[in-house]
């Protein structure tokens, strides 16, 4: 018999190792929601980690059209969409979305994830290149892998580096694909200037608006309609519903052409059962409910505001974001670690992220904001984060910033 080596024994040395360096990644079981608040482990704690930016998950709008749908037309989606799984709450939601976003055409997936790979691997292929932002989501990453193109990455941000690297791969199809606002930093790409650079090089645009949609541009359209990019270029654009919209699912926007190619070829949505149509219909309420309660992002903006400056006042480092993801550095692990902990000690939940996630030296309290959240609430997290931060000392001696 072949010496093999073993994927059980393997499994086990590397969680023995993610464990040593502090990075063993653990679930957490939430017992029960209640609005910005989650029962975990038999305490009610105080959520700043969640996605739930306009507060809709919760919403009596949304739970009611999702059980409505559920008691007509039942729980499952029954079968992948060309079969015969797509639902008239699709059709309607896609078309909602469409005329949101001002696209001609949407397209619903089951996921963020999948719909990335979907768009990289029906559109590029050997020879083609696909330019990202390092500082792009997984899925992304992932997807350019998995369609056989050439990934190539430039610094991030940098419009310069996006140009460098599409001339030095002139031939064949190329895409240029960045997050809208990105999830770990906060901060959103220069899409007025990554717009150009597509267009002069023959790429096409592609946003993953996961964590822009529903939060930025005008009637919280999204990163392309904030940064006004010309119709012409046309991007593509990542819609989620499990994050600002509270929902389950996503969609991919855009040129009715590109769209309707991605749903005659793209495996992860051929190949798959369509979401169930009550959660369309909960999400078709959600983008209802976006479109027009325009204060729940100008009440996001007061809170983030709020919490800038309150960091601010008490000496902390937050990157410069003005989007609901308020990362606040840490530095190593460790800090992370017990600034996390501390803070559940004291009734708050906000999760450490560390590497891979984020760059090596670069762990972070990853703080969220929704509009349900009230201000006195974000004015307790800052107050119990300058506690917990002049009783916990770095390793070393020195005081976390």
């Amino acid at each position: 018999m072949p010496e093999r080596e073993s994927l059980v024994a393997r499994a086990i040395a590397r969680r023995e190792e993610a464990r040593a360096r502090q990075r063993l990644r653990t679930r957490r079981t939430v017992t029960h929601r209640d609005g910005v608040h989650v029962e975990v482990d038999g305490r009610r704690l105080l959520n700043f980690c969640g996605n739930d930016y306009l507060g809709l998950a919760q919403h009596f709008q949304v739970a009611g059209a999702l059980q409505d749908a559920a008691a007509r037309e039942g729980a499952g989606g029954v079968a992948s969409h060309l079969v015969c799984g797509h639902h008239a709450h699709h059709d309607a939601l896609e078309r909602e979305l469409a005329d949101w976003l001002q696209a001609p055409r949407a397209l619903l997936f089951s996921s963020g994830y999948m719909a990335n790979l979907a768009v990289l691997q029906a559109l590029l292929g050997e020879g083609d290149v696909c330019v990202q932002d390092r500082l792009n989501h997984a899925s992304l990453i992932d997807a350019a892998r998995l369609s056989g193109c050439r990934l190539r990455r430039y610094p991030h941000a940098d419009p310069e580096g996006a140009v460098r690297q599409l001339r030095a791969s002139p031939d064949g199809a190329a895409m240029l694909a960045t997050d809208g606002v990105f999830s770990m930093d906060g901060d959103s790409a220069p899409l007025r200037a990554l717009a150009l650079v597509a267009h002069a090089q023959r790429a096409l645009l592609y946003v993953d608006d996961a964590h822009g949609v529903g939060v930025v541009g005008p009637d919280g359209r999204g990163s392309v309609a904030a940064a006004r990019i010309d119709r012409s270029v046309q991007p593509l654009q990542l819609v989620t519903l499990g994050k600002a919209l509270g929902t389950y699912g996503a969609a991919v926007a855009g040129d009715a052409d590109l769209v309707d190619h991605l749903a005659a070829t793209a495996r992860p949505y051929i190949y798959t059962t369509a979401l169930p149509p009550a959660l369309s219909a909960a999400s078709l309420a959600a983008v209802k409910l976006a479109r027009r309660e325009h204060w729940r992002r100008e009440r996001l903006q007061e809170l983030v505001q709020r919490l800038r400056a309150g960091a601010q006042r008490h000496g902390f480092e937050l990157l410069p974001s003005d989007t609901p993801i308020q990362p606040l550095m840490c530095g190593d692990d460790a800090t992370a670690l017990a600034w996390s902990a501390a803070l559940e000690n004291a009734g708050f939940l906000v999760t450490a992220i560390r590497p891979p996630t984020v760059p090596e030296g670069r762990a972070r309290l990853r703080i969220t904001l929704s509009a349900a959240h009230e201000v006195a609430q974000v004015d307790a997290l800052v107050n119990a984060l300058a506690t917990v931060r002049d009783r916990i000392a770095r390793p070393g001696g020195g005081r976390a910033a």
